[in-house]
């Protein structure tokens, strides 16, 4: 997964409404690691399969557990979480990325200080360590 800061904001996924999130979700850019290849890899091809965009700077942050319910299943996931610049930027408003299974998910500009935003951020193991890159970017 990958927090790309750029200003007082990352992009990340509007997802849709869920069980557990009646009103969406966030989500960070980036996707599963395919066998055969790393996560590095991984990144760098999600991102350009879901944006159309490169990573510049890409940076391993950290890896990260996360335990979570999406309606009402448990899931588990091995979240490795990079830093970098996107290039290009998605658009401040209407941009969209595509999901592997072909479905179009709004990209949107979450801001750093996100304490008014109603809609979690998710990985959730991920959230003080998305502040961190920010904090120290701002």
């Amino acid at each position: 997964m990958l927090v790309a800061p750029h200003g007082a904001a990352h992009a990340v996924s509007l997802n849709p409404p869920t069980q557990e999130n009646p009103q969406g979700y966030h989500r960070l850019i980036g996707g599963g690691v395919e066998l055969g290849e790393t996560s590095r890899e991984a990144v760098l091809r999600e991102v350009d399969e879901e944006l159309g965009a490169a990573v510049h700077d890409l940076r391993l942050v950290t890896t990260v557990e996360n335990i979570f319910r999406f309606d009402g299943a448990l899931g588990h996931e091995v979240v490795f979480l990079y830093s970098g610049r996107l290039d290009p930027w998605p658009a401040p408003s209407g941009a969209t990325l595509t999901e592997s299974d072909g479905s179009i998910v709004p990209v949107v500009w979450r801001r750093v200080d996100d304490t008014e935003e109603p809609l979690p951020l998710y990985p959730a193991a991920v959230v003080p360590w998305v502040r961190r890159i920010i904090d120290r970017t701002t």
